[in-house]
């Protein structure tokens, strides 16, 4: 879940308007990265990834609501506004519990109510109206903590989606594949690094370590 490119520099980008607080221009922040993502070209391809979508959907029954749009572009999955999942119509090329992976990863996000969370971080930081002279003084401490909780959200996620895999009855191992497929990635802002990401899943499942596996019949 990348929303958290929003930081309180950004916030003057995105231009506050008259009386917004901080959730305002978060959500406006997410409407407007909505309204640039194209839909799916390839309908035989959206259908394969909306099918792993409903497949999930139906398995785990989270007690949420979800919006779930296949586009196309540079992105690969990502949660916006806290219930709308949005992923790329490439997924259909991967091995579908890789791609049940990263979905229910999103999913994770949406059922741990992961926006509501970092949403009042933001608020406790800058509370009522949004303006420059509140969000200068607190940008480094904000940032600080949206960071420390945005990577444990990741780690939850991913301990979401790995459950997610037992429950379809694929291996735990397709969750490192998946991670290896889009190669190593170093610590973000948002997200912890492809390594402590593998180590988290470790740390989660017990017996053997993971290792790249195939895909169940």
């Amino acid at each position: 879940m990348r929303w958290l490119h929003l930081t309180v520099l950004g916030m003057a980008l995105v231009g506050p308007a008259h009386s917004e607080d901080i959730m305002d221009v978060l959500r406006r922040s997410q409407d407007l990265r909505l309204d640039a993502l194209k839909p799916a070209q390839d309908a035989q391809r959206a259908q394969a990834v909306r099918a792993t979508f409903e497949k999930l959907f139906q398995v785990l029954k989270p007690e949420v609501t979800v919006e779930f749009r296949v586009v196309s572009g540079p992105i690969i999955a990502e949660t916006l506004r806290g219930d709308v999942i949005v992923a790329n119509e490439s997924l259909a090329d991967m091995p579908e519990g890789e791609r049940a992976f990263i979905i229910a990863h999103e999913l994770g996000h949406v059922s741990e109510g992961h926006w509501a969370q970092m949403g009042r971080v933001y608020q406790r930081w800058v509370p009522g109206e949004v303006t420059q002279d509140k969000t200068d003084p607190v940008a480094a401490m904000l940032g600080l903590e949206a960071s420390g909780l945005a990577h444990r959200q990741e780690y939850a996620a991913d301990a979401f989606a790995l459950q997610a895999l037992a429950r379809l009855g694929w291996s735990v191992d397709v969750a490192l594949s998946a991670f290896l497929r889009q190669g190593v990635q170093h610590d973000t802002a948002t997200h912890p690094g492809t390594r402590k990401r593998i180590a988290s899943l470790r740390a989660a499942q017990p017996g053997p370590a993971l290792a790249v596996a195939a895909e169940p019949k």
